[in-house]
């Protein structure tokens, strides 16, 4: 029996090595073993959020595959995953040289993940879902993942179901100019855009100003854009008004993962019938309760504690 949510991503999650303080990862004497990725960080925190997901990607016949598949399933998101006997499941490292200096190691050329297809795709629970989140990882992986991505696309926009594009440009995966034209195919095709100001460059070209760079985005189709800019908040270009909304202050711990928990703060309220306003306040809190922990998705807040960022008292008693 197939079950149906009101979310659907598609992307790679890959195993994730780290050591467990910062310095060079030649000198350090273990690490610690988890996963990661852009689509599943989205699905995790959708989830804890209170919006039902499904997440679909390739995985290795391996150990790795089961560590990946067990974490999703374990966090509750609908787990889609095809094993591949073929190809081993990506791997990324990351050395955390300083406090403040992050480096990830990406080992995931002919990985499983990147062997999805669009045959791979569950047309069906496509059809009845309610929102089709994608990301700039998944084209970037291969032309088949491209073809994929494009395939759900189409999919989704036959059935009237939203698309939701976050450009999350990777360096380690393709060019800029590579991703230029891959990037604006997706943004005409899009409901709704996300990016920060340097990968909106990559699409429109260079702006003065974030709202400008929104503006570019907006006039290329979608109604809703939204410019991610970390601690100094994000704006937005929604349905043709034009909106800013302060970060919160904190302390940053680690930064991974804060524009994937944003974006699961938006989709989820707008999911929910919220405002733009509070849309874009409960966006800038998940980014925010992201950076307060190591790790990728392991800081996803749940609904009930998005206030606690609105306290100084510590402990709740």
């Amino acid at each position: 029996m197939t079950t149906y949510t009101d979310v659907v991503t598609l992307g790679e999650t890959m195993a994730l090595m780290k050591a467990a303080t910062p310095g060079p990862l030649a000198h350090a004497g273990s690490l610690g073993l988890g996963m990661g990725g852009a689509e599943t960080n989205v699905a995790i925190a959708l989830k804890r959020l209170g919006t039902s997901v499904t997440w679909l990607g390739r995985v290795g016949q391996d150990s790795l595959g089961d560590l990946v598949l067990r974490e999703i399933a374990a966090e509750g998101v609908t787990t889609l995953g095809i094993r591949d006997p073929h190809a081993p499941t990506g791997l990324m490292i990351k050395e955390r040289r300083t406090l403040e200096h992050l480096k990830v190691w990406y080992y995931r050329s002919g990985s499983a993940g990147s062997r999805l297809a669009p045959e791979d795709v569950p047309a069906d629970t496509l059809r009845k879902a309610k929102l089709l989140h994608l990301t700039g990882i998944t084209p970037a992986l291969s032309e088949s993942a491209c073809d994929a991505a494009l395939f759900a696309v189409s999919v989704a926009r036959e059935a009237g179901v939203t698309v939701s594009f976050d450009l999350n440009y990777r360096a380690a995966l393709w060019t800029e100019d590579q991703a230029g034209p891959v990037f604006r195919t997706f943004i005409k095709q899009a409901d709704i855009v996300f990016a920060g100001d340097d990968e909106a460059g990559i699409a429109v070209g260079p702006g003065p100003d974030s709202l400008e760079l929104a503006r570019k985005i907006a006039a290329m189709g979608p109604q809703q854009v939204v410019i991610k800019n970390g601690p100094l908040g994000c704006v937005g270009v929604i349905d043709g008004a034009e909106y800013r909304q302060d970060a919160v202050r904190i302390n940053a711990v680690d930064t991974v993962g804060a524009g994937d928990a944003f974006v699961a703060g938006y989709i989820s309220d707008l999911l929910a019938g919220a405002s733009v306003e509070d849309r874009l306040r409960t966006a800038v809190r998940t980014g925010a309760f992201a950076c307060l922990v190591p790790g990728d998705w392991e800081g996803m807040p749940r609904r009930n504690e998005l206030g606690l960022l609105d306290t100084s008292e510590p402990v709740a008693r």
